[in-house]
C-alpha cells in the first residue's frame, strides 16, 4: 500500500509540475497577445486613458520610494532565511493520522509563515500529505494556511494598507484555517474514516548547526530591522517615544545590520550563507515582476487614493462600498474566483480603497482571494473531489464574508 500512496504522490507531483510549466507558457503568451493588443487598440491620446497611464507609473513611483527599500527588501530575506533554515520536514510530520489533533491544527493553521509557499507551491505539498494520509481536517487547514499566511503579503499590508487591516488578515487567517479543517472534518468525517490512511514519508534531517535559541535571535534580528528600517514618522505635533524613535531609526537599524552580520559570520557555514541568498533572490524574481506589474494594472485601472483613473470611482461604490451583506458577499466570491500572483492585491485593494470600497468588504477579499483561484479549485477538485472542493470553496467564502461584515462594523 505504501508504493502504491508513493506512486500517486510521483504522479501528482510530476503533473502539478507539468501543469506549472504550461501555465507559465500560456501566461507568456497571454501577455503577449494583451501587449500587442494594447499597443494597437488602446486609444492613448484618449485624456482620461493618458491621465490613467500616468496614474499607473506615478503608483509604481510611490511603492519604489516608500516601500521596497525599507519594507519589501528586508522582508524577501526573512522570506528567504524561513525557507532555508526552517526545516519542512519537522512540519509536514505532524499532518500524519497518529499525530495529536491539537497539534496538527496548531501547525496547520500558522504552516503560511514557516513554509513560506504561495497558491501554486502549496498544491503539490497539499496533494502529497492528503494521499499519503493526512486527514482531510489538518490537510484542508494547511491548504488554506499556505498561501493566506504568507509573511510577504502579510507585511505588506500592513504597510500599505495600514496595522489594523495587517492584523486583521493574519488573525482572521489563522483562525479560518482552524475553523475550516474543523468543518471539513465535521463534515465528511465518514469519508475520512473510511479512507486508507498511511504513514506520510518525511525526508530525513541534517543535524542542526546551531540551536534553537539561536536561529529564534536570528530571526528576531531581521524581523527588528524591518521593523525599524519601515518606522513611518509619527503625526505633527507627537511627543514621547514614538519621534525619538523616528529620529534614531537608522542608527537603531544599522546597529541591528552589525549585529546580523556578526552573527552570519559566526554561526553560519559559508553554503548556508550561500544558499540564503539564492533563495531570497528566487523570491526577488519571482515576486518583483508581478508586483511592479500588479502596481501597474492598479494603478492604470483604478488609480491612487484621491486620484481618479479608468474606472469611476461610483461603480466601486456601488459594487463594494460601506458594509453591506451583499458589498461583503460581492468581495468574497470576485476573490475566490479571480487569481492574484503574490502580493499583487494589495495594490489593487490599495486602488480600490481609495476609490470608495469599504474596509469590510477589503478584508473579505484578502481573507478569500489568496488561498482560492478558478485555477486552483480545478487542481483541487482533481485531489478530493468536486463534493469536498465545493464545500471548501463554500466554507471559504461564507467566513470570509461574516469577518467583512464583523470587521467594518468594529472598524466602522
Amino acid at each position: 500500500m505504501a508504493i502504491a500512496h508513493d506512486k500517486i504522490f510521483r504522479v501528482i507531483v510530476t503533473q502539478g509540475k507539468q501543469g506549472d510549466i504550461l501555465m507559465k507558457e500560456r501566461t507568456k503568451l497571454l501577455l503577449i497577445i494583451l501587449t500587442f493588443l494594447a499597443c494597437y487598440y488602446v486609444p492613448w491620446d484618449h485624456a482620461t486613458i493618458r491621465q490613467s497611464g500616468l496614474e499607473a507609473f506615478m503608483m509604481l513611483q510611490e511603492y519604489a520610494r516608500k516601500h521596497v527599500l525599507t519594507c519589501l527588501i528586508p522582508a524577501f530575506f526573512i522570506a528567504g532565511a524561513i525557507a532555508v533554515f526552517v526545516s519542512q520536514a519537522s512540519v509536514l510530520k505532524y499532518f500524519g493520522p497518529t499525530a495529536k489533533k491539537i497539534l496538527s491544527y496548531s501547525v496547520a493553521s500558522v504552516s503560511g509563515t514557516i513554509l513560506a509557499v504561495c497558491s501554486c507551491t502549496v498544491l503539490p505539498l497539499f496533494a502529497g500529505i492528503y494521499t499519503r494520509g493526512a486527514g482531510i481536517g489538518p490537510a484542508t487547514a494547511f491548504l488554506y494556511s499556505g498561501p493566506a499566511i504568507n509573511v510577504l503579503a502579510i507585511v505588506l499590508t500592513a504597510r500599505i494598507l495600514g496595522w489594523q487591516l495587517g492584523l486583521a488578515r493574519a488573525i482572521g487567517a489563522v483562525l479560518f484555517a482552524v475553523i475550516t479543517g474543523l468543518l471539513m472534518a465535521f463534515i465528511f468525517r465518514k469519508d475520512d474514516a473510511a479512507r486508507t490512511t498511511g504513514e506520510i514519508y518525511v525526508p530525513d534531517e541534517e543535524g542542526m548547526q546551531r540551536t534553537l535559541f539561536q536561529d529564534a535571535v536570528f530571526m528576531l534580528t531581521m524581523v527588528l530591522i524591518l521593523i525599524f528600517a519601515a518606522f513611518a514618522r509619527p503625526a505633527t505635533g507627537s511627543t514621547g517615544l514614538w519621534p525619538a524613535i523616528f529620529a534614531a531609526k537608522w542608527y537603531i537599524t544599522m546597529a541591528l545590520v552589525i549585529v546580523l552580520g556578526m552573527m552570519l559570520r559566526s554561526w553560519f557555514t559559508r553554503d548556508e550563507r550561500v544558499n540564503w541568498v539564492q533563495s531570497t533572490w528566487g523570491f526577488m524574481k519571482q515576486i518583483f515582476p508581478l508586483l511592479g506589474a500588479g502596481v501597474l494594472v492598479a494603478g492604470f485601472m483604478l488609480g491612487r487614493p484621491g486620484h481618479p483613473a479608468l474606472i469611476p470611482e461610483h461603480y466601486i461604490q456601488t459594487l463594494v462600498g460601506g458594509n453591506s451583506l451583499w458589498a461583503n458577499l460581492f468581495a468574497s466570491v470576485s476573490g475566490a474566483l479571480m487569481y492574484f500572483a503574490t502580493l499583487t492585491e494589495v495594490p489593487i485593494l490599495q486602488g480600490l480603497i481609495g476609490a470608495g470600497m469599504g474596509k469590510g468588504p477589503a478584508l473579505s477579499l484578502l481573507l478569500a482571494g489568496p488561498a482560492l483561484s478558478l485555477p486552483n479549485m480545478l487542481v483541487i477538485g482533481g485531489v478530493m473531489g468536486l463534493k469536498k472542493t465545493a464545500t471548501f470553496c463554500v466554507i471559504i467564502v461564507i467566513l470570509s464574508t461574516i469577518a467583512g461584515l464583523g470587521y467594518g462594523w468594529i472598524a466602522g
